[in-house]
């Protein structure tokens, strides 16, 4: 550990420890936490929280509620709140606290703040939306991977019928206030409401955007900012979409080694090369979802055995409890309402042809047009724009090979925010890097949440066996 920890350098924090509002706290927390419906409850162990607030800034009379819920720190160790966002958008929130505590709980983290944990806008227990999508209908945001111009056509003609399913849906009259700027507003209204100045953030993979979105919006009230796994400044834009692409050639190999290291169990082939050819071999023969099913795979190290399995036959893996309506629906329309998406079919059979001889694999998905194309509601602000002047409180961790948040996108936030921000690169593949297998980065962001230190510049982690 020594070791990997001496590439990095780091700057202790002397500022003083934010002290709380003058105001009382207006939250009333009680036990137990909503379960969403599993057992063993993944919140158990915690309290929650409801906090109404503005479902339009600028015109607050009208609200929605939101949940919470929380660990509380350790009297005499804590120092403040930490808010955590597990990314989606569309994925609950509530479990992350006891998901911290499980993972870290060893480590002094977990008493070192009250953790906060919540369902966004729009979220399962937090006033949800719905575009009464059928189960075929909720992957419209990405893909299917398209052989051509008619294929795409086809997918624009089912994109088209799901935007209006939104446009008309039951909570129509939400759904133009599901923005990562709102959101990012509801994170100060909890901050004001847990009567503290300041607030500390660790999100993940869209949550890195939400929190640079906060943190660029309200920078005085930023205490210890982390961003893993990190989109680039525009969020989940038509740029962020063609780059899962990206993401997957570049964790493709690790997947491709594994699986040459274990041909006696799989048979999917002795090399890495053999694998590869494998890989277009069966999706000629399994179509469009084979193509999905394998990006989903390269996640993380752990899916390897279940994709390897799906591979030489096996079943598909279920689709996880939460993968509803509520959660396709949210990410929908966030994404669709933050960004200025191209309206033109042509536009995406282009984009299609272009990444199909760039990037053969997975190109023609991620460049397949989608919901946003024919969203049924103008902007109703321009998106955040990432960056401006503030405190140097932001760390962004970053595997070197994610599927899903590719290298590039976390280079161009890191450049966003300028002055403000250190970036650190682990040598891994998969989605994610803090409670991950990297001893080196998971102590980096501990080091920073925990004990205030921050690095002094932008640094790396090796691999690690």
């Amino acid at each position: 550990m020594r070791k990997t920890l001496a590439l990095l350098a780091f700057l202790p924090l002397l500022a003083p420890v934010p002290a709380a509002e003058a105001a009382s706290p207006s939250l009333k927390w009680t036990t137990p936490c909503p379960d969403y419906g599993m057992s063993p409850s993944p919140t158990a162990g915690l309290e929650c929280a409801t906090l109404r607030v503005p479902l339009d800034y600028a015109h607050p009379d009208r609200t929605i509620e939101l949940t919470l819920s929380r660990h509380a720190g350790t009297p005499g160790k804590r120092r403040g709140v930490l808010l955590m966002n597990p990314g989606g958008p569309g994925s609950p929130g509530l479990a992350m606290p006891a998901q911290l505590l499980q993972r870290m709980g060893g480590s002094g983290l977990p008493d070192a703040y009250d953790v906060i944990g919540f369902d966004p806008r729009g979220t399962a227990y937090s006033t949800p939306v719905t575009c009464a999508m059928t189960p075929e209908e909720r992957g419209a945001v990405l893909g299917p991977y398209a052989d051509g111009p008619r294929d795409v056509a086809a997918t624009a003609a089912k994109a088209r019928v799901v935007a209006s399913k939104c446009g008309e849906a039951s909570t129509k009259d939400l759904l133009p206030h599901m923005t990562t700027a709102n959101t990012a507003r509801d994170l100060d209204r909890i901050r004001e409401a847990l009567g503290e100045r300041k607030i500390s953030y660790y999100g993940v993979s869209y949550g890195s955007y939400l929190g640079a979105a906060y943190t660029s919006m309200f920078p005085g009230r930023s205490d210890r900012i982390v961003l893993d796994s990190v989109l680039g400044p525009r969020g989940l834009d038509v740029v962020a979409n063609q780059r899962f692409a990206e993401g997957f050639d570049d964790r493709f190999p690790d997947f491709a080694a594994w699986a040459a290291a274990r041909d006696d169990v799989y048979h999917l082939g002795r090399t890495p090369a053999a694998v590869t050819a494998k890989f277009f071999e069966l999706a000629a023969v399994r179509g469009p979802e084979f193509r999905s099913d394998t990006w989903n795979g390269l996640y993380d190290d752990a899916r390897f055995p279940a994709l390897a399995a799906e591979w030489s036959g096996a079943a598909r893996v279920a689709a996880a409890p939460l993968d509803g309506d509520n959660r396709a629906a949210l990410q929908l329309q966030v994404i669709c309402n933050d960004a200025d998406w191209p309206e033109q079919v042509g536009f995406y059979q282009r984009a299609v042809e272009r990444e199909r001889a760039r990037r053969p694999m997975f190109g023609p998905a991620a460049a397949n047009v989608n919901p946003c194309a024919f969203w049924p509601v103008e902007r109703a602000e321009p998106p955040v724009r990432i960056g401006g002047p503030g405190p140097a409180d932001v760390l962004l961790v970053q595997n070197l090979r994610d599927p899903a948040t590719p290298l590039s996108g976390a280079r161009e936030t890191r450049a966003a925010l300028g002055s403000r921000a250190r970036m650190v690169t682990v040598d891994a593949g998969g989605h994610g890097v803090f409670t991950r297998e990297n001893a080196c980065g998971n102590e980096v962001v501990l080091r920073y949440l925990r004990d205030g230190l921050f690095p002094t510049a932008d640094g790396s982690c090796p691999a690690e066996n």
